[in-house]
């Protein structure tokens, strides 16, 4: 069984930083592509960021671009995203999820539990 951990979220202000953390359970790690989505309450869940395999290729919401970074760390089992510049617009839960292979052009199988993100002065 997969499971994914998320940790590093709270409560920051406009302009502040935060790095999010995922931490999956399971040997073949480094075979799947990662991602980050978000939801506030009474909305479809919102792609954030995505990461291959290794590291190689990533890809962002245009919402986030030039603000936030998703990186992995395989011998560590985590991905990582760090989050600069946060506006109120971000806030959010935040899920780490599993693609199904080396890629993001599939939709993900597994999914954390999220942790809750707030902008806010």
């Amino acid at each position: 069984q997969v499971q994914l951990v998320e940790s590093g979220g709270g409560l920051v202000q406009p302009g502040g930083s935060l790095r999010l953390s995922c931490a999956t359970s399971g040997r073949t790690f480094s075979g799947y592509a990662m991602g980050w989505f978000r939801q506030v309450p009474g909305k479809e869940p919102e792609f954030v960021a995505a990461i291959t395999w290794n590291g190689g290729l990533t890809n962002y919401a245009d919402s986030v671009k030039g603000r936030f970074t998703i990186a992995r760390d395989n011998a560590k089992n985590t991905v990582y995203l760090q989050m600069n510049g946060l506006k109120p617009d971000d806030t959010a839960k935040y899920y780490c999820a599993r693609y199904r292979d080396l890629y993001y052009n599939n939709d993900p199988d597994y999914w954390g539990q999220g942790t809750q993100v707030t902008v806010s002065s």
